[in-house]
């Protein structure tokens, strides 16, 4: 049986699909309202991005490109999903130090336009996640992580106190990705020094997962990347 390596991260009360998966009241105030602040805590808010969530992780001391549903990227029917893994198997040498025995860097691969295009002024993996022992660490310590790799992750709109959604899309504006389209949404987590309490997401009502793909827009593929011939 196949385990996922990264879990689905529940929604904000106002998120496109929110009745599906949302977030208790109680979270949620941790994340938007000053007043439901926990303390000693600190929000982050980070540009939500719209691609395919891979990862890659080590295991038996090898690194593997994987779906977030734990199939390994290189047996894909996806087109977008083999250039992942075969971008991963021409990066080995920067991900060896990144990505120890056990761990899984997850992140968005942006290869593929999805529903959102960009103007890219970096490369296609964007990590946001790493987990070690399973357990999701600090934006810090990812940060701390990727130095010096040349990776870029989700930029951050907002870190301070708890702030309403309104107010984080108005600082995210038009994205800090080049977003050409609306930008997709947002991701709360709230980290209490070492510890990730909680995460959770807001994406904008408007969002139609996958508009651009060529099944859903009769269009051809529209690409951020392609791997040279």
């Amino acid at each position: 049986m196949v385990a996922p390596v990264y879990p689905s991260i529940p929604h904000l009360p106002g998120s496109r699909c929110a009745e599906d998966r949302t977030v208790p009241p109680g979270v949620a105030r941790r994340c938007v309202d000053p007043g439901g602040a926990v303390a000693g805590a600190e929000v982050i808010v980070q540009e939500k991005l719209d691609g395919s969530c891979v990862a890659v992780a080590r295991r038996d001391g090898e690194l593997v490109a994987l779906g977030r549903e734990g199939r390994p990227c290189a047996e894909s029917g996806n087109e977008a999903r083999r250039w992942f893994a075969a971008w991963v198997a021409s990066e080995r040498a920067r991900f060896e130090p990144l990505v120890r025995e056990g761990e899984v860097l997850a992140g968005e691969w942006l290869a593929l336009v999805h529903g959102t295009r960009y103007a890219l002024d970096h490369e296609p993996f964007v990590p946001f996640d790493l987990f070690v022992d399973r357990k999701r660490v600090p934006v810090d310590v990812l940060t701390a992580r990727l130095a010096g790799a040349g990776l870029e992750m989700p930029r951050v709109v907002h870190r301070g106190a708890p702030i309403a959604i309104a107010d984080a899309v108005a600082k995210l504006g038009r994205g800090l990705h080049g977003a050409i389209d609306p930008p997709e949404g947002l991701v709360y987590r709230v980290e209490l020094r070492f510890d990730v309490l909680h995460v959770a997401k807001w994406v904008r009502p408007s969002k139609v997962d996958g508009s651009l793909l060529p099944e859903n827009s009769g269009a051809p593929a529209l690409y951020h990347w392609r791997p040279p011939p």
